[in-house]
């Protein structure tokens, strides 16, 4: 993967965001695609009630039953496209993840505070895969405020992880994540790198 990071060149790569269910995912990748995004929801049914739980988001009507998919690209310092996928979020859809994930540059995990470990798996699934990965929380509205050290407590990661609140509703929120996701998984590598030259 290290060809991927040469300065100047324009290098495509792949970022999975993970998370529970309703937690962002879909609103995130519609925020900052360049492109229409490519969207797998169907409507929530009372058949789907005993194994897709609403807790705490009784609201929602729709669900990802397969990805989405989106593309951001940038030229700021060097040019880089992303390939976003966004993974269903229900625990019955968790083994199509290991598809997603294959090939990945690095991973989201998105988080709602008022169902916070709901995203444990996740953050799970990008450790046991040795994959950067950063963590997001997004504020929904009337959501108990939690603070950074007690995000990064709970989910039990690592110190080099980041860990930063977001907006999935807003471009500019979600380049954030993004950005230092790219700059998470370039310092990840570049350590790697020097321990292997040691």
């Amino acid at each position: 993967m290290t060809h991927l990071l040469q300065p100047g060149e324009r290098v495509t790569v792949k970022v999975v965001i993970a998370g529970g269910f309703g937690v962002g995912k879909t609103t995130a990748i519609g925020a900052i695609s360049d492109i229409s995004p490519l969207r797998t929801e169907e409507l929530l049914t009372e058949q789907s009630a005993a194994t897709d739980s609403l807790h705490g988001v009784e609201e929602k009507t729709t669900t990802t039953v397969a990805f989405d998919f989106g593309r951001v690209g940038w030229d700021v310092p060097d040019p880089i496209e992303l390939y976003l996928f966004g993974t269903p979020g229900q625990p019955r859809f968790w083994d199509f993840w290991h598809d997603l994930a294959e090939g990945a540059f690095g991973a989201v995990v998105l988080v709602d505070t008022r169902r916070i470990d709901s995203s444990f798996h996740a953050a799970d699934f990008f450790e046991q895969l040795g994959m950067p990965f950063v963590i997001a929380i997004n504020r929904f509205p009337g959501a108990a405020p939690r603070t950074l050290p007690e995000i990064r407590e709970a989910f039990d990661v690592d110190d080099g992880v980041p860990v930063m609140f977001c907006d999935a509703r807003s471009p500019d929120s979600v380049a954030s994540v993004l950005i230092a996701l790219v700059q998470h998984v370039v310092q990840t590598q570049s350590a790697h790198s020097t321990l292997l030259d040691a």
